[in-house]
């Protein structure tokens, strides 16, 4: 046989394409557009105020925490406000440790809660003031009576908390016992609030009717006793009321309405206990006087209150009359 002859254009077709010669492809080069500038010019515009931002950012911080013109230096840069039985140096004795330090610095949370402290102070806000001063301002609490505390006579608030009594300042308050230090806070909070209800019924029954309490025992808080002067018509003798744990409102407008008939009715009144439904004993303290006739007088005698509708009342029988249930709490 004879030789194929050379076909090149055989082989062509046949060569791989990855072999074969690609055309080569023409390159353009952008140029920047109309548009390009002007979003290039914002991007550098925007990067420099950063840095300058950044950089004032720095600047100012770093004056805060480190220049002399913002540190607290001296017991005059604190401002008190709404203090009149709390002393300026007590509030400046929280911001002791802060001396030579930076207003930015001090915690103002927690020197608020320090000042909080003190026991006259009821609440404080606490405020930094630049470059270099604290602005306190207190809200003191308000005393509603005088504590005995063993020989020692201090005021109380409504909360139950125990303050000393100002040098100097004179206050016109009943005087409470049967609390002390060693009560929890809440149960001083608690019995002082019984009392505040109890002055306070008074007065809307009367005006004037608390300077009649003289004394408020709350050692047994199902019964507060006060003692009382200037019930009866033109009588200062001190007496002793029980007004059970609420319902003061009804028990002192029934005391006061009936207390004169009482008196006449049974001589000298010493106590009077209202803690029962129905009916009032009058001197439940007093003993009977010693006698030798069988029908002495009773040791208490239980009257009935006279209302405007009711007959006056009458004197008790020799036996002493049984109480009815007791009041329930107001809540």
């Amino acid at each position: 046989m004879e030789p194929e002859a050379y076909q090149p254009e055989v082989l062509a077709d046949e060569e791989p394409k990855y072999l074969r010669r690609q055309k080569p492809m023409e390159i353009r080069r952008k140029t920047f557009s109309k548009h390009t500038w002007p979003f290039l010019r914002r991007v550098f515009l925007s990067s420099v105020a950063a840095v300058s931002t950044g950089f004032v950012l720095y600047e100012v911080v770093h004056f805060l925490a480190t220049s002399p013109q913002v540190l607290l230096t001296h017991p005059e840069q604190i401002e008190v406000t709404g203090n009149r039985f709390v002393s300026r140096d007590a509030v400046a004795a929280a911001f002791r440790g802060d001396r030579g330090r930076s207003v930015v610095r001090i915690p103002m949370d927690a020197r608020r809660q320090a000042i909080e402290q003190i026991p006259w102070v009821e609440q404080a806000s606490v405020e930094r003031v630049l470059p270099n001063r604290i602005r306190v301002e207190l809200t003191e609490r308000r005393p509603i009576a005088f504590l005995r505390n063993g020989a020692e006579l201090m005021l109380v608030d409504a909360q139950g908390v125990i303050l000393e009594r100002p040098a100097e300042e004179v206050f016109a308050f009943p005087v409470v016992t049967g609390l002390s230090d060693a009560l929890p806070q809440d149960e001083r909070k608690r019995r002082m609030q019984v009392y505040d209800e109890f002055m306070r019924d008074l007065e809307s029954v009367r005006a004037g009717a608390g300077n009649r309490v003289s004394e408020v025992d709350l050692a047994d808080p199902k019964d507060l006793r006060a003692v009382m002067t200037g019930l009866g018509n033109g009588d200062s003798n001190a007496v002793v009321v029980h007004f059970g744990d609420g319902n003061f409102t009804v028990k002192y407008r029934m005391l006061a309405e009936n207390f004169s008939e009482w008196q006449a009715k049974t001589g000298r009144v010493e106590s009077v206990d209202l803690r029962y439904q129905r009916q009032i004993v009058v001197n439940p303290e007093t003993p009977a006087p010693a006698t030798a006739k069988a029908e002495a007088a009773p040791a208490t005698t239980p009257v009935q209150p006279r209302t405007h509708a009711q007959a006056p009342v009458r004197k008790a029988a020799k036996h002493e009359a049984r109480p009815a249930r007791k009041d329930s709490r107001k809540h």
